[in-house]
């Protein structure tokens, strides 16, 4: 398995290209897992000449795997495949019978290889006792950029806001626009999660404010933060080619460079200090400890609770934290893990995703 996929500790990934298979397609930005490896320090600057989305070979023979796992699983299994380095995953709703309690799932992977360590690290992430059982097969060469483009359209976030694909036009031109190429790192704003990140942002941003994206994958909740009138964004991935379709995200929103830093955080944990210097305004940008107004972490269950302690100390004490990714069944326990961190928690819901927010507590220490 490719290192990118264990250690996404932080990027954000969407399933923008469709499966073949019939079914319903899980579409839209998705919570990336997080190593249970904390690094030392967060940050390390990433830098690259290229403003250009990664290249890949997009029209490629792929493997179409069919897995059967418990009905109540399904929605989290599909997203926590996603996470782990599935390009797609759809539920077969129409094979599956009443009496039955499993449903068959059907995702589309480029490597064999991964398949069995991305199966087995999704069914951990989540929970699941046992292996479900799956069966692989090679599909034909399937046109991606063709699919994708068709498959991602102009969306509303909320009156006013759209996010519109970079070979698209925007409906409402006078509207705030954050135009997208998701690259190899995903992320079309299609996912309630993101959806309620967005909206949060939406409410948040007065002007000013300085924002840590923790796992930016496509660059979209920093790139909205700045068009709301943050004074500077900080979107941090272990994986390059997120950073470098972020980079390009930025370029095609026509987003200052010294307004946005996008940082790559290294899978091996080492420590790497940074300090940035934002040349509109001389604010310098620590990347250490309560260095952040806003800071939003959207990934999975798991790496939230591991990590809340760290998420939480890049916010200044008094600051807003919001952590999304997450079921509204599992609300419960990231409220009792960031209740002692956070007040005045608030806890946001669409289509059954959860996002919960509060003020980083005034005197709080956190390593």
């Amino acid at each position: 398995m490719r290192g990118t996929h264990f250690f996404k500790h932080l990027s954000c990934i969407s399933s923008w290209r469709i499966s073949p298979q019939s079914g319903r397609l899980i579409h839209g930005i998705f919570p990336s897992p997080l190593s249970q490896r904390r690094p030392s320090s967060l940050f390390r600057t990433f830098s690259t000449s290229s403003s250009s989305p990664p290249t890949h070979s997009w029209t490629s023979p792929y493997f179409s795997v069919r897995i059967s796992c418990p009905k109540d699983k399904a929605d989290v299994l599909a997203e926590a495949l996603l996470c782990f380095g599935a390009s797609s995953s759809s539920m077969d709703e129409q094979g599956s019978d009443e009496g039955n309690d499993k449903i068959c799932i059907d995702s589309i992977f480029y490597d064999r290889q991964d398949v069995d360590v991305c199966i087995s690290h999704a069914a951990d992430s989540i929970g699941l006792k046992e292996l479900p059982s799956y069966e692989v097969r090679m599909g034909e060469q399937y046109d991606w950029i063709k699919n994708t483009q068709e498959s991602f359209c102009p969306v509303e976030v909320t009156k006013g806001l759209w996010i519109v694909p970079e070979w698209g036009n925007s409906p409402d031109a006078h509207a705030t626009n954050i135009i997208l190429n998701p690259g190899y790192a995903f992320g079309t704003g299609e996912h309630p999660t993101t959806k309620l990140c967005l909206l949060l942002l939406h409410g948040l941003i007065k002007g000013g404010e300085l924002f840590l994206d923790y796992g930016t994958g496509s660059g979209i909740l920093a790139i909205a933060a700045l068009k709301f009138g943050a004074a500077l964004a900080v979107g941090t991935d272990v994986d390059p080619q997120a950073i470098t379709a972020a980079t390009h995200n930025a370029a095609l929103n026509d987003i200052s460079p010294n307004k946005i830093h996008l940082t790559l955080v290294p899978p091996d944990g080492r420590t790497h200090e940074v300090v940035e210097e934002q040349s509109s305004n001389g604010m310098g940008v620590k990347t250490d400890s309560e260095s952040f107004d806003i800071v939003i972490a959207n990934i999975l269950l798991n790496p939230l609770l591991d990590l809340a302690d760290e998420i939480v100390s890049y916010a200044k004490p008094g600051a807003v934290v919001a952590v999304s990714g997450i079921i509204s069944e599992q609300v419960p326990y990231v409220m009792e893990r960031y209740s002692p961190l956070l007040e005045s928690i608030l806890v946001t819901e669409i289509d059954d995703w959860a996002c919960l927010s509060g003020r980083k507590r005034r005197g709080l220490t956190v390593s």
